[in-house]
């Protein structure tokens, strides 16, 4: 249930409102913004009187929802969220590149790719110290020696890193990542986000490769009901019967999720393809549809990268790719800081 207030409420009679809501059992998420304030009620309000409370002075009109998801609801928060990662920020007009490579290798390759790609525009640095891969005789990342040669690749660039996790276990070794990723395998490990949610770092929650947005959106409930709102969307592709493509990228998901949450839609296309000279167009595609960024894997020897070397592009590709979604983002009112 959403109750919308009117502009020049008397401030005592909705904190009055607001503690009987409260006595009624429910929780209140309040939303407020230049024109209007706006009581988001989490919890059953079937026993909740309507028409008592759209007889209030201070009350515009009342509205019942039937999402499952409250907190990642846009009809909660009619602003878009901003996330603020160590002065980064994402989402409400802000556009930024998360770009670096599949798995941390080494550190003279981390250290120079990140570099690279702070060069050419990106704000974030990725990388994978944990790798889930299909095959268990795939390389399976470097693990707590890749996260300290992020947190060292972090020190000399300034880039805050991002990085996924795998298990809840882990996390004492995150201390010094700024975005912990949750991987499409994961996005419906419910414990593990609940562990999340009770973090005080961003989570970027990617969508599984069989799952619907709504189910996207319940996983960022996960987080966010356990008290942790900043969260980031990443749409990564999803299997089609099309074989042509590593996975077919859902582009419609930008729009129709901005239409659903206020949270951050970041795309990556690398994931998305699986092919190296796609990620150009796809990216441009990404920032036309308005999206709030993107995740680019970026290798300088793709050719003998141990791990997704045929989606990464070089340095000089991402150049490329940075200043031409520039140029789109002009166009569509956004901007990288």
């Amino acid at each position: 249930m959403i109750i919308t207030i009117k502009k020049d409420a008397d401030e005592k009679n909705l904190e009055s409102l607001i503690a009987w809501i409260k006595n009624q059992g429910l929780e209140v998420n309040i939303s407020r913004g230049e024109f209007q304030t706006i009581l988001g009620l989490i919890g059953d309000t079937h026993q909740i009187d309507v028409d008592l409370i759209n007889g209030l002075n201070i009350v515009d009109k009342v509205t019942r929802i039937s999402e499952p998801y409250k907190n990642a609801n846009r009809k909660f928060h009619s602003e878009d969220k901003i996330v603020d990662i160590n002065g980064v920020k994402i989402g409400g007009g802000h556009f930024q590149i998360i770009a670096g490579p599949c798995s941390v290798e080494s550190a003279d390759q981390i250290c120079f790719i990140a570099e690279q790609v702070k060069k050419s525009g990106a704000k974030l640095l990725r990388g994978g110290a944990f790798k889930p891969r299909t095959s268990p005789y795939a390389f399976q990342g470097l693990r707590g020696e890749g996260l300290e040669l992020l947190t060292e690749a972090k020190k000399q660039t300034g880039l805050p890193i991002v990085t996924e996790i795998m298990n809840a276990s882990h996390l004492p070794l995150f201390e010094n990542v700024d975005v912990i990723q949750v991987g499409a395998r994961n996005m419906q490990n419910f414990e593990l986000l609940k562990e999340l949610g009770s973090l005080k770092k961003t989570i970027l929650i990617k969508r599984g490769l069989a799952n619907t947005l709504e189910e996207l959106l319940m996983s960022a409930e996960y987080v966010m009901a356990s008290g942790n709102e900043d969260v980031i969307l990443c749409e990564r592709g999803i299997r089609t019967f099309e074989t042509a493509t590593r996975n077919t990228l859902d582009i419609s998901a930008v729009p129709m999720l901005k239409k659903m949450t206020h949270l951050p839609v970041i795309i990556d296309p690398s994931h998305a393809a699986g092919i190296a000279s796609l990620v150009h167009p796809l990216s441009l595609a990404a920032a036309a549809a308005g999206a709030d960024g993107l995740m680019i894997e970026v290798h300088n020897d793709p050719d003998n990268a141990l791990c997704d070397g045929p989606q990464s592009i070089r340095p000089e590709e991402f150049e490329k790719v940075s200043a031409d979604v520039q140029k789109i983002l002009k166009i569509v009112g956004k901007h990288m800081d």
